[in-house]
Protein backbone atom coordinates (compact mmCIF):
# COMPACT_ATOMS: atom_id res chain seq x y z
CA UNK A 1 0.00 0.00 0.00
CA UNK A 2 2.74 2.25 0.95
CA UNK A 3 4.66 1.92 -2.12
CA UNK A 4 1.74 2.22 -4.62
CA UNK A 5 1.05 5.52 -2.73
CA UNK A 6 4.86 6.52 -3.49
CA UNK A 7 4.68 5.84 -6.94
CA UNK A 8 1.06 7.99 -7.14
CA UNK A 9 3.03 10.61 -5.55
CA UNK A 10 5.96 10.20 -8.04
CA UNK A 11 3.86 10.33 -11.11
CA UNK A 12 2.29 13.16 -10.12
CA UNK A 13 5.54 15.20 -9.41
CA UNK A 14 6.47 13.74 -13.14
CA UNK A 15 3.47 15.31 -14.30
CA UNK A 16 3.38 18.68 -12.53
CA UNK A 17 6.95 19.05 -14.35
CA UNK A 18 6.20 18.02 -17.59
CA UNK A 19 3.00 20.20 -17.53
CA UNK A 20 5.91 23.25 -15.82
CA UNK A 21 8.01 22.73 -19.17
CA UNK A 22 5.46 22.66 -21.59
CA UNK A 23 3.91 25.58 -20.45
CA UNK A 24 7.41 27.78 -20.37
CA UNK A 25 8.10 26.53 -23.89
CA UNK A 26 4.71 27.58 -25.26
CA UNK A 27 4.87 31.03 -23.31
CA UNK A 28 8.38 31.36 -24.93
CA UNK A 29 7.53 31.28 -28.27
CA UNK A 30 4.64 33.11 -27.54
CA UNK A 31 6.68 36.32 -26.51
CA UNK A 32 9.10 35.73 -29.37
CA UNK A 33 6.50 35.63 -31.82
CA UNK A 34 4.67 39.06 -30.51
CA UNK A 35 7.93 40.99 -29.20
CA UNK A 36 9.04 44.47 -30.87
CA UNK A 37 12.09 44.68 -32.82
CA UNK A 38 11.74 48.34 -32.30
CA UNK A 39 15.12 48.28 -29.54
CA UNK A 40 17.33 45.98 -31.57
CA UNK A 41 20.23 47.25 -32.11
CA UNK A 42 21.03 48.03 -36.13
CA UNK A 43 24.04 48.11 -37.67
CA UNK A 44 26.03 50.93 -38.68
CA UNK A 45 24.95 51.87 -42.11
CA UNK A 46 25.78 54.97 -43.10
CA UNK A 47 26.47 58.59 -41.81
CA UNK A 48 26.59 60.57 -45.26
CA UNK A 49 24.55 62.51 -43.46
CA UNK A 50 22.15 63.41 -40.16
CA UNK A 51 18.95 61.73 -41.72
CA UNK A 52 20.71 58.85 -43.09
CA UNK A 53 22.60 58.26 -40.16
CA UNK A 54 22.01 55.15 -37.89
CA UNK A 55 23.75 55.92 -34.75
CA UNK A 56 23.19 58.90 -32.56
CA UNK A 57 24.34 62.39 -33.51
CA UNK A 58 28.04 61.83 -32.14
CA UNK A 59 28.59 58.57 -31.49
CA UNK A 60 32.64 56.77 -32.14
CA UNK A 61 32.35 54.99 -35.33
CA UNK A 62 33.73 51.09 -35.04
CA UNK A 63 37.21 50.96 -34.69
CA UNK A 64 37.32 54.74 -33.87
CA UNK A 65 38.06 56.31 -30.91
CA UNK A 66 37.04 59.52 -32.69
CA UNK A 67 32.97 60.42 -32.73
CA UNK A 68 31.02 60.97 -35.78
CA UNK A 69 30.37 64.16 -37.88
CA UNK A 70 26.82 65.58 -36.81
CA UNK A 71 25.00 68.54 -38.31
CA UNK A 72 24.64 71.33 -35.92
CA UNK A 73 21.49 72.61 -37.20
CA UNK A 74 20.06 69.88 -34.59
CA UNK A 75 21.23 71.37 -31.79
CA UNK A 76 17.70 72.76 -30.76
CA UNK A 77 17.71 74.93 -27.41
CA UNK A 78 16.02 73.24 -24.46
CA UNK A 79 12.70 74.53 -22.80
CA UNK A 80 15.21 75.42 -20.09
CA UNK A 81 17.77 77.61 -22.22
CA UNK A 82 14.91 79.26 -23.54
CA UNK A 83 14.04 80.43 -20.73
CA UNK A 84 17.65 81.93 -19.97
CA UNK A 85 17.67 83.99 -22.69
CA UNK A 86 17.53 87.38 -21.90
CA UNK A 87 15.56 90.57 -23.50
CA UNK A 88 17.83 92.79 -26.17
CA UNK A 89 16.01 95.99 -25.32
CA UNK A 90 18.68 97.92 -26.93
CA UNK A 91 21.67 96.79 -29.19
CA UNK A 92 25.23 98.93 -30.43
CA UNK A 93 28.08 98.18 -32.81
CA UNK A 94 29.99 95.20 -32.15
CA UNK A 95 33.65 96.79 -33.07
CA UNK A 96 34.38 100.43 -32.92
CA UNK A 97 32.05 102.85 -30.67
CA UNK A 98 28.40 101.85 -29.72
CA UNK A 99 27.77 103.84 -33.27
CA UNK A 100 29.62 101.87 -35.18
CA UNK A 101 32.66 104.77 -35.36
CA UNK A 102 36.13 103.79 -35.63
CA UNK A 103 35.61 100.66 -37.95
CA UNK A 104 33.67 100.16 -41.55
CA UNK A 105 32.08 97.38 -42.95
CA UNK A 106 34.64 95.74 -45.90
CA UNK A 107 32.10 93.39 -47.28
CA UNK A 108 28.78 93.34 -46.46
CA UNK A 109 25.71 91.28 -45.90
CA UNK A 110 24.56 89.25 -49.37
CA UNK A 111 27.55 90.97 -51.20
CA UNK A 112 27.63 88.38 -53.84
CA UNK A 113 31.17 86.89 -54.28
CA UNK A 114 31.80 84.68 -57.67
CA UNK A 115 35.11 82.97 -56.61
CA UNK A 116 33.10 81.44 -52.94
CA UNK A 117 30.15 80.84 -55.62
CA UNK A 118 27.09 82.86 -53.26
CA UNK A 119 26.56 85.42 -50.98
CA UNK A 120 27.77 86.62 -47.80
CA UNK A 121 26.33 85.47 -44.93
CA UNK A 122 27.35 88.38 -42.59
CA UNK A 123 29.41 91.51 -42.54
CA UNK A 124 33.59 91.75 -42.20
CA UNK A 125 33.70 94.40 -39.81
CA UNK A 126 37.13 96.36 -39.76
CA UNK A 127 39.26 98.60 -38.30
CA UNK A 128 39.64 102.15 -40.09
CA UNK A 129 43.20 100.91 -40.80
CA UNK A 130 42.92 97.89 -42.70
CA UNK A 131 44.38 94.90 -43.47
CA UNK A 132 46.07 93.77 -39.52
CA UNK A 133 45.91 97.18 -37.85
CA UNK A 134 42.77 96.21 -35.99
CA UNK A 135 44.35 92.58 -34.55
CA UNK A 136 43.59 92.37 -30.71
CA UNK A 137 41.03 95.17 -31.05
CA UNK A 138 38.11 94.58 -29.12
CA UNK A 139 34.89 92.94 -29.98
CA UNK A 140 31.85 93.99 -28.10
CA UNK A 141 28.57 92.16 -27.26
CA UNK A 142 25.88 93.76 -29.70
CA UNK A 143 23.22 92.83 -27.13
CA UNK A 144 22.18 91.43 -23.75
CA UNK A 145 22.77 87.77 -24.54
CA UNK A 146 23.82 84.43 -23.02
CA UNK A 147 26.62 82.50 -24.91
CA UNK A 148 25.15 79.02 -26.30
CA UNK A 149 28.47 78.06 -28.68
CA UNK A 150 31.99 78.67 -28.39
CA UNK A 151 34.40 77.40 -29.85
CA UNK A 152 36.52 76.92 -33.30
CA UNK A 153 34.01 74.68 -35.73
CA UNK A 154 37.12 74.96 -38.36
CA UNK A 155 40.19 76.69 -39.12
CA UNK A 156 38.52 78.67 -41.30
CA UNK A 157 36.06 79.93 -38.86
CA UNK A 158 38.41 80.16 -35.88
CA UNK A 159 37.48 80.62 -32.51
CA UNK A 160 34.04 81.69 -32.84
CA UNK A 161 30.99 82.80 -30.20
CA UNK A 162 27.08 82.70 -30.73
CA UNK A 163 25.13 84.41 -28.60
CA UNK A 164 21.14 84.36 -27.69
CA UNK A 165 19.39 86.92 -27.66
CA UNK A 166 15.56 88.02 -26.88
CA UNK A 167 14.10 90.75 -28.79
CA UNK A 168 11.16 92.87 -27.38
CA UNK A 169 8.67 90.62 -29.28
CA UNK A 170 9.58 87.86 -27.79
CA UNK A 171 11.53 86.01 -30.65
CA UNK A 172 14.81 84.53 -30.17
CA UNK A 173 17.38 85.99 -32.55
CA UNK A 174 21.51 84.66 -33.01
CA UNK A 175 24.73 86.84 -33.23
CA UNK A 176 27.79 84.87 -34.23
CA UNK A 177 31.32 86.40 -33.55
CA UNK A 178 34.01 84.78 -36.05
CA UNK A 179 37.63 84.53 -36.38
CA UNK A 180 38.21 85.90 -32.97
CA UNK A 181 41.94 86.09 -31.88
CA UNK A 182 40.62 85.57 -28.26
CA UNK A 183 37.23 84.47 -26.94
CA UNK A 184 36.27 85.40 -23.17
CA UNK A 185 33.18 84.43 -22.13
CA UNK A 186 32.34 80.71 -21.36
CA UNK A 187 29.02 78.53 -22.37
CA UNK A 188 25.90 79.26 -20.61
CA UNK A 189 27.88 82.99 -19.68
CA UNK A 190 25.01 85.98 -19.15
CA UNK A 191 26.72 89.14 -20.84
CA UNK A 192 25.53 92.36 -21.16
CA UNK A 193 25.21 94.85 -24.34
CA UNK A 194 28.78 96.65 -25.04
CA UNK A 195 30.65 94.02 -22.77
CA UNK A 196 34.17 92.43 -24.34
CA UNK A 197 33.45 88.97 -25.40
CA UNK A 198 36.85 88.69 -27.45
CA UNK A 199 39.32 90.43 -29.61
CA UNK A 200 39.64 90.86 -33.42
CA UNK A 201 41.71 87.53 -35.32
CA UNK A 202 42.64 86.37 -38.02
CA UNK A 203 40.73 82.75 -38.03
CA UNK A 204 44.17 81.19 -37.69
CA UNK A 205 45.69 83.21 -40.37
CA UNK A 206 43.56 82.65 -43.04
CA UNK A 207 42.32 86.63 -43.35
CA UNK A 208 43.32 89.67 -42.59
CA UNK A 209 42.13 90.71 -39.57
CA UNK A 210 38.36 91.12 -38.73
CA UNK A 211 35.62 90.44 -37.50
CA UNK A 212 32.79 88.27 -39.34
CA UNK A 213 29.56 89.43 -37.46
CA UNK A 214 26.51 87.17 -38.52
CA UNK A 215 22.70 87.72 -37.28
CA UNK A 216 19.81 85.03 -37.28
CA UNK A 217 16.19 84.24 -36.44
CA UNK A 218 16.93 80.90 -35.03
CA UNK A 219 16.23 78.77 -32.28
CA UNK A 220 19.08 76.26 -32.47
CA UNK A 221 23.17 76.35 -33.40
CA UNK A 222 24.35 76.44 -37.26
CA UNK A 223 27.50 76.94 -38.41
CA UNK A 224 27.53 76.61 -41.90
CA UNK A 225 29.74 78.32 -44.90
CA UNK A 226 29.96 81.46 -45.25
CA UNK A 227 28.50 82.29 -48.40
CA UNK A 228 25.28 80.67 -49.56
CA UNK A 229 22.68 81.09 -52.28
CA UNK A 230 19.77 81.34 -49.67
CA UNK A 231 19.21 83.69 -46.95
CA UNK A 232 17.08 81.35 -44.85
CA UNK A 233 16.94 82.44 -41.40
CA UNK A 234 20.16 85.07 -42.07
CA UNK A 235 19.27 88.71 -41.52
CA UNK A 236 21.39 91.86 -42.47
CA UNK A 237 23.13 92.44 -39.14
CA UNK A 238 24.31 96.17 -39.65
CA UNK A 239 20.46 96.70 -40.40
CA UNK A 240 19.44 94.57 -37.50
CA UNK A 241 21.54 96.58 -35.00
CA UNK A 242 20.63 99.93 -36.58
CA UNK A 243 17.12 99.35 -36.00
CA UNK A 244 17.31 98.38 -32.29
CA UNK A 245 20.28 100.94 -31.54
CA UNK A 246 20.40 102.87 -28.75
CA UNK A 247 19.18 106.13 -29.08
CA UNK A 248 21.15 109.15 -27.55
CA UNK A 249 18.38 110.22 -24.46
CA UNK A 250 18.30 106.23 -23.75
CA UNK A 251 22.01 106.78 -22.85
CA UNK A 252 21.43 107.90 -19.77
CA UNK A 253 19.97 104.75 -18.45
CA UNK A 254 22.40 101.60 -18.03
CA UNK A 255 21.07 98.15 -19.10
CA UNK A 256 19.71 96.22 -16.01
CA UNK A 257 21.25 93.56 -17.11
CA UNK A 258 24.89 94.89 -17.06
CA UNK A 259 24.23 96.78 -13.18
CA UNK A 260 23.21 92.76 -12.22
CA UNK A 261 26.35 91.58 -13.79
CA UNK A 262 28.41 93.82 -12.23
CA UNK A 263 26.73 93.56 -8.63
CA UNK A 264 27.25 89.87 -8.94
CA UNK A 265 30.93 90.39 -9.67
CA UNK A 266 31.70 93.03 -7.32
CA UNK A 267 29.84 90.10 -4.71
CA UNK A 268 32.34 87.28 -6.15
CA UNK A 269 35.40 89.20 -5.37
CA UNK A 270 34.61 90.65 -1.65
CA UNK A 271 34.12 86.99 -0.85
CA UNK A 272 37.44 85.93 -2.62
CA UNK A 273 39.30 88.58 -0.49
CA UNK A 274 37.09 87.65 2.71
CA UNK A 275 38.31 84.32 2.48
Amino acid sequence: MHSQTSLLIRQRVVYALASTVFIAVICWFALSYTRSNKDSPAPLKSLASAQQADAPLGYPLPGSQQPSPFDHRFIQFSAFERAMIPTATRMSAAMGTRYGGLSYNAQQYWDHNHERGGHHTGDDINGIGGMNTDLGDPVYAAANGIVYYRGEPSPSWGNTIILAHRNTQGDILLSMYSHLDKSYLAHGQLTNKGEVIGTVGTANNNYPAHLHLEMRDSTGIHIGSGYVKNPGELLNPSQTIKENMTKPAEDLFPSILSVAIKDQREQRKQEFFQQ
